[in-house]
């Protein structure tokens, strides 16, 4: 069965490019809260790296089964949660990271707060990217 992209130059490209924008993708989440950047941005560039390569290899061997992505949008909105109701459960306010009973100084703390939701943001942003684009590809592989 012949794909529509069966091409070496795309295939080397999408695999040069995948462990790059994956890399830069981490260092936006984990730099959020320090600078401009953060979860959505680094969700929409995990997200990018599975519709190129689902793009480019025209199978469902790599990447997230809708299930999965559903699972992982979930888990996302999970830890945003949980974090905003740790504070309140210590006595702050929705995602006040600052009374929770963390071993560090104030900044680190709120610093470590924010660092968790902007992983949550990532996920959840990932997460859907990845079904809308299940959603609008449909069966990709089968043709």
């Amino acid at each position: 069965m012949r794909r529509p992209l069966d091409s070496p130059v795309l295939d080397t490209a999408s695999r040069l490019l995948t462990p790059l924008i994956i890399t830069f993708a981490a260092y936006v989440v984990a730099h959020g809260h320090l600078s401009p950047g953060g979860g959505f941005q680094g969700g929409i560039l995990l997200a990018a790296v599975l519709i190129l390569v689902r793009l480019v290899r025209q199978d469902r061997t790599w990447g997230l089964s809708p299930r999965a992505a559903l699972m992982t949008a979930c888990a996302g909105v999970a830890l945003y949660a949980a974090t905003g109701f740790a504070a309140l459960a210590f006595g702050g306010r929705f995602l006040d990271y600052g009374v929770l009973p963390l071993p560090l100084e104030s900044a680190a703390i709120r610093a470590a707060g924010s660092l968790t939701i902007e992983i949550g943001v990532g996920l959840g942003v990932m997460g859907v990217m990845a079904l809308i684009f299940e959603a609008l590809a449909g069966p990709l592989g089968d043709a």
